[in-house]
């Protein structure tokens, strides 16, 4: 999966928000000891996955360890808190995604500044999310389940990780462009919010694709469409949310590296080349393969493409996570 190219053409500048071209002494002779990458969540999901398989393929090209810490809570900002203090110096860093580095800003009473606080390094994977639904519903396709939604005006019920998740986020954007109404029921996590739903306790849910394949391969749910504007290699034969007739309802679930403001930009490219060249090992792209991941192509890792995406992110999402209300209290 990647994005498409009329998508990148489109993505505001974000110089703005890119370190400065103003060095310290020892960005020549960085990095001369371990380097921390805080994963905002729990061990054992996706961003955990991506910064320890990525890490170590760093650790090889900058000859130093790579420390995963988790630092989970409050949607992901405690963790995100912990690099934006970080002295600017490139030892500490945060991996993150469309939740921890743009939603959270909008739901979250956030001590820092998600574009002035940081410094983008790379843009790392993407994966796709993907609308299902329980066995027995209905609805065959995307359309007839929009229909049954109306013909059913808050009887359904859409299973999410969370409050103010991608999934709860999308299932608002969801309800707001095809005018339904339903149910929102948050669980602790994504593994619980699919056993809601292969149950058939709960309707629907929204969540990384390569999470829900295997329940889709095996018949205990019901997907009705890939949320991207192009087919998921992993199983083309599922349509787009553009062709089931819902055109635009994008939402691609990306992986990012960030360091704090102000780390010089020598460092920044440092860590930029270590990153993209420790991607680029075949046993990297396999693994990250295996856990449902795809690299963005290689003009896509720099640190401008991943300023410019999240800036362009915030400005699409933000406004959609207000007229929903979805706000933290």
């Amino acid at each position: 999966m990647r994005f498409s190219r009329r998508q990148f053409l489109h993505l505001p500048s974000a110089a703005a928000v890119l370190p400065t071209a103003t060095s310290v002494g020892s960005a020549e002779s960085y990095p001369t000891r371990p380097i921390t990458i805080i994963v905002p969540y729990p061990a054992g999901g996706p961003a955990d996955a991506i910064a320890r398989i990525v890490g170590e393929g760093m650790r090889m090209n900058l000859g130093q360890p790579v420390i995963v810490e988790n630092v989970s809570g409050a949607g992901g900002t405690l963790g995100v808190a912990r690099v934006a203090r970080a002295a600017p110096d490139g030892y500490t860093l945060s991996i993150g995604q469309l939740n921890s580095h743009v939603f959270s800003g909008a739901v979250y009473s956030a001590p820092y500044d998600l574009l002035r606080d940081l410094a983008p390094v790379a843009l790392l994977t993407t994966n796709p999310l993907m609308i299902v639904g329980k066995r027995d519903l209905p609805a065959s396709n995307l359309k007839e389940l929009i229909g049954w939604l109306k013909a059913n005006p808050d009887k359904g019920s859409f299973a999410t990780p969370g409050f103010g998740s991608p999934s709860h986020v999308w299932g608002a954007y969801f309800q707001a462009k095809t005018g339904t109404h339903f149910q929102f029921v948050p669980y602790r996590g994504g593994a619980p919010a699919l056993q809601a739903v292969v149950s058939g306790q709960i309707d629907l849910t929204c969540l990384q694709a390569s999470d829900l394949l295997p329940q889709v391969r095996s018949g205990n749910i019901k997907a009705y469409a890939i949320l991207a504007d192009t087919h998921w290699g992993r199983a083309t034969d599922i349509p787009t949310v553009d062709e089931a007739g819902v055109p635009g309802l994008y939402m691609p679930f990306w992986h990012g590296l960030w360091a704090p403001a102000h780390t010089p930009r020598e460092i920044v490219s440092k860590l930029n080349r270590a990153a993209i060249e420790a991607a680029d090992d075949p046993s990297v792209r396999q693994r990250l393969g295996d856990i449902g991941q795809e690299l963005f192509p290689r003009e896509q890792q720099t640190p401008e493409a991943l300023a410019a995406l999240q800036k362009a992110e915030i400005e699409k999402w933000w406004p959609i996570i207000k007229a929903a209300n979805i706000k933290n209290e």
